[in-house]
């Protein structure tokens, strides 16, 4: 399998197009994450590239959730629309094209398209019965609707439709398609994907209803306004669209076919990899050079992550959650995130995502491995030569069979998407250097004097970061770049290039510029600490008790004092006036509720625990300053006492 093509060919990569009532998540940004990287690189390598991503707003959930706002549909899914182009922004996503389903030359391309297959009698009026999902979109068949009348994608109830529409002759391209994708198995990847596909065909294709009554919203069915585009037949359409399909000839000439189609796997079989590829058949547009269907991330209980299943992971939200433990800056969280996602699970298997395992990855891969390397060896540089990278000489390439290796595993990576494999490889690089630094130890070359093979050996191992540095460049470019900075490249204006993956190729007199260290370690067991708190206050609070964080907990300071003077609050039964000696300059004084329990005289002397930073408060027109702590809900039953002799003001833990 290889995503490779022509290199005077402009290279075209897609995701599919995001209904814009959902909001972006873990899935949206696994796969657009995942053109990203592939976009990152083919630039790298110097090629022409059209990475084009969008929203798919003409679905009747849009309609729906549009009423429920209050609102219109168009200003709807413009609402919800920017939070991908934020969402993109922040997960530093360089596409070229963000397509919009709702733009007017998109419209015309899909008329146009329908148009043509209805002249080619590949679209023709029929009578439609049958179940229909609103929120998957999806028409289905009586024998895949579940019990209870489920869907059996999102497990919402479905719909049952009875009404005129246009249907796509997708049974007429059965055995086209069937001998297609059989006679190139790189079309459809992985070989699990393609296997479902088939089977799929295998059972006969059904022509498609690709029309639904027109209620304001939707691209109208040419010469027919009484109808709208079915958005799957409308959505699809968008990579004809982008790619210039009637609109521009010469553009289209150049970006088709599309050299890599992204997908999740639960929209490759019915829409992609059957239905899609029928429309180019009828319309004779030359088919994709690959579809790439990935895994989907689970929950620990094996569950789709999805909005429908109320288990959404938020990549911004844990790349905060990273910051805010870690100490990193917010571009360094962000590339961390995407590391994760390709580096822990095989790219096209399922996958489950832990908060913890991304924070282990941080600390063992990032901070232990990359981090470590750079943290000791720009000091070495600054401390032996002056912070400036110095001509090589006899000596050095030593580790040139180790950098060969790791950049032909990652190009393998890159070209087939094997990401994990493709990281794992870098990392053997990460951790032979680091055991070359250990092994030549350069402060004993700096002792003994040995200039030229101490300032060989730092090459080697400056020179093996920058490569490093080029080789994650499309997984992390924020930490590429900073890496870059950091040996002094930047200021050179050394371009961050494929073709420098080479050893030797680090220009005598860059001067390292040394950093904050670009990932501070985690505190696991804090981590793990607050995460069992915070389980432990939803439970409580699921049980209807209230508690208080860690955090909280800490705030709350409490001492141990002596009661040096005690007396009754006139008029008031219950309630005593302690003065008490909590170790400061002056004795504060506290009403407690404790009149009717002990006697003023048996408390002078006695060690009681005093919460000390409670807000002062007046009572029974006596001021009081903190608490004191005695068992008992209702009624005070005991005194909270240390059960040996301690000293006013020392803190109770």
């Amino acid at each position: 399998m290889s995503v490779e093509s022509e290199e005077t060919k402009t290279f075209y990569v897609t995701t599919p197009i995001y209904y814009v009532n959902d909001r972006p998540h873990i899935g949206h940004t696994y796969t657009t994450g995942a053109a990203d990287t592939v976009a990152r690189y083919q630039r790298m390598r110097g090629r022409d590239v059209l990475f084009v991503t969008g929203t798919d707003e003409h679905a009747q959930k849009v309609v729906r959730a549009a009423e429920a706002a209050g609102t219109d549909p168009k200003s709807f899914a413009d609402s919800v629309m920017t939070s991908y182009i934020e969402a993109w922004e922040r997960m530093k996503i360089s596409y070229d094209r963000f397509i919009r389903t709702s733009e007017e030359e998109h419209c015309r391309v899909v008329r146009h398209v329908f148009s043509r297959l209805v002249e080619n009698g590949d679209i023709y009026r029929d009578r439609y019965e049958g179940w229909y999902c609103v929120p998957c979109e999806t028409y289905l068949p009586e024998d895949e609707v579940l019990e209870e009348r489920c869907c059996p994608d999102c497990g919402r109830e479905v719909e049952r439709l009875t009404e005129e529409a246009y249907f796509f002759r997708a049974s007429a391209y059965s055995n086209d398609l069937l001998r297609e994708i059989e006679a190139n198995p790189e079309l459809i990847q992985p070989d699990s994907r393609r296997n479902e596909v088939l089977s799929f065909i295998r059972q006969g294709l059904q022509d498609t209803c690709v029309s639904r009554a027109n209620r304001g919203w939707g691209v109208p069915v040419p010469d027919d306004e009484e109808h709208v585009v079915y958005v799957w037949f409308d959505a699809l359409i968008n990579y004809l669209t982008v790619a210039g399909y009637a609109i521009d000839d010469a553009k289209f000439a150049d970006v088709w076919p599309p050299d890599l189609q992204l997908m999740g796997k639960d929209i490759l079989t019915r829409f992609h990899g059957s239905m899609w590829l029928a429309m180019l058949m009828a319309l004779e547009i030359e088919l994709p050079r690959l579809l790439f269907a990935h895994g989907w991330w689970v929950s620990a209980e094996g569950d789709k992550v999805s909005k429908s299943r109320g288990n959404i992971v938020d990549p911004i939200a844990e790349a905060e959650y990273l910051v805010a433990e870690s100490g990193c800056t917010t571009d360094v969280a962000v590339d961390a995130v995407r590391y994760y996602m390709f580096r822990e699970v095989t790219f096209g298997l399922d996958g489950t995502f832990s908060t913890e395992a991304l924070f282990s990855r941080f600390n063992a891969d990032l901070a232990n491995d990359l981090g470590n390397l750079l943290n000791r060896t720009l000091p070495l540089v600054e401390r032996f030569l002056d912070g400036v990278i110095e001509e090589p000489g006899p000596g050095a390439g030593e580790l040139e069979d180790e950098v060969r290796r790791a950049v032909a595993i990652s190009e393998e990576g890159y070209e087939t998407l094997g990401f994990r494999a493709m990281l794992e490889g870098i990392w053997e690089l990460l951790g032979a250097t680091n055991k070359f630094v250990d092994e030549r130890a350069p402060w004993d070359l700096y002792k003994q004097g040995k200039k030229v093979e101490l300032a060989a050996v730092l090459y080697d191992v400056v020179d093996a970061i920058r490569i490093v540095a080029l080789m994650i460049a499309p997984v992390m470019p924020s930490v590429s770049e900073e890496i870059w900075r950091q040996i002094g490249l930047g200021q050179m204006g050394a371009e961050i290039q494929w073709d420098d993956c080479r050893v030797g190729r680090l220009p005598a007199g860059a001067r390292v510029r040394r950093g904050r260290p670009i990932f501070p370690r985690i505190d696991l067991d804090r981590v793990r600490q607050r995460a069992a708190a915070t389980e432990q206050e939803t439970e409580a609070e699921e049980k209807g008790e209230k508690m208080i964080s860690f955090d909280d907990f800490t705030q709350v300071d409490l001492r141990i004092a002596r009661v040096i003077d005690a007396d009754p609050v006139e008029g008031a039964d219950r309630l005593l006036k302690l003065v008490v000696d909590a170790g400061e300059d002056e004795p504060r004084q506290v009403v407690a509720g404790l009149a009717e329990q002990f006697a003023p005289r048996e408390l002078i002397g006695e060690n009681v625990v005093l919460v000390a930073n409670l807000e002062p408060a007046t009572i029974r027109g006596v001021e009081s300053q903190g608490m004191i702590l005695a068992a008992g809900e209702d009624e005070p039953l005991a005194l909270i006492v240390p059960d040996r002799d301690v000293e006013p003001g020392e803190r109770v833990r």
